[in-house]
């Protein structure tokens, strides 16, 4: 590839990400390598595209106006690569997928994993990542979150069914603590928290009861940043966590956890892939789609 062609192309990579760490590793080469590579471009136009400090990298004004005018052009030529594959006896392509750690494990990897095997030419890559990101910005094909979630101007495709929360804690803790009655009784309770930075800070545990929404903002010695620790520090007798049901269910049935408040904990709209309407979808993304689709 010409050096204008590949020096265009990373600087795209650097500008949509928005870091040098993030775009090296999505073109797989060191960070370096890639910032040399800017550098010689920014030397042949004869001016600054990027403004770097030690905690962020954007775009300067001609910089900006560069990925406005260029960056479209480039998806279309992606596109139109992947639609080339539709010409080959194997469907073929890359396909990023941004999702949460529980939507990962519960819904996706058990039906990527056939998927998988029937492609081989496919490459996949799934960014977790609990907050809430913009996929278009971010240059992703597609992003799983829960229905409520998702912006009207994407189209969304239901993979997974309605789920709850299950607060949940050790028999061990309860021998020393009485059970909770109802949500209010939980501020006399040693509860692990979690910090979603979609919500910008502490999770507040939600409940409802005939309708009426309920939430709490509970307290406690441990704080995490994904559910997978809570429920493990449930187990070690550390308090009370609020976790999927599904990663809670074999531990209440084995009688390692014990729930609580189960009459309280209402239903959530299940997870959905979603991507923007305008996207054309290539022979490789409809398979994943058709393959992740939720049928009940």
């Amino acid at each position: 590839m010409p050096h204008d062609m590949a020096d265009l192309m990373a600087f795209l990579a650097v500008a949509e990400d928005r870091s040098f760490t993030r775009a090296a590793a999505r073109m797989g080469v060191s960070q370096s390598a890639l910032s040399h590579t800017i550098r010689r471009l920014e030397t042949r136009l004869g001016v600054r595209l990027l403004a770097r400090t030690t905690r962020s990298v954007s775009a300067t004004e001609a910089g900006q106006r560069l990925l406005e005018s260029i960056g479209p052009h480039f998806s279309e030529i992606e596109a139109e690569l992947d639609a080339l594959n539709a010409l080959r006896d194997r469907p073929a392509g890359s396909i990023r997928i941004n999702t949460g750690e529980h939507a990962a494990n519960s819904v996706l990897w058990p039906r990527l994993r056939p998927f998988l095997a029937r492609y081989p030419d496919i490459r996949l890559e799934l960014s977790i990542d609990n907050g809430l990101v913009d996929i278009v910005e971010q240059r992703f094909d597609a992003g799983v979150r829960l229905g409520e979630q998702i912006a009207r101007d994407m189209v969304a495709v239901r993979i997974g069914p309605d789920w709850r929360f299950a607060a949940v804690a050790s028999p061990g803790y309860f021998e020393h603590h009485s059970k909770p009655q109802s949500p209010d009784d939980l501020t006399a309770h040693d509860c692990i928290n979690l910090r979603l930075r979609t919500y910008g800070g502490l999770y507040a545990w939600e409940f409802a009861r005939d309708g009426r929404p309920l939430n709490v903002h509970v307290a406690g010695r441990l704080t995490f940043s994904s559910t997978a620790p809570a429920l493990a520090a449930a187990l070690d007798g550390f308090g009370l966590a609020n976790v999927p049901e599904d990663m809670a269910e074999l531990h209440i049935r084995a009688g390692r956890l014990v729930r609580v408040l189960e009459d309280w904990s209402p239903s959530w709209v299940g997870y959905h892939l979603y991507y923007p309407s305008r996207r054309q979808a290539s022979p490789a993304f409809a398979l994943l789609v058709d393959a992740l689709r939720y049928r009940s």
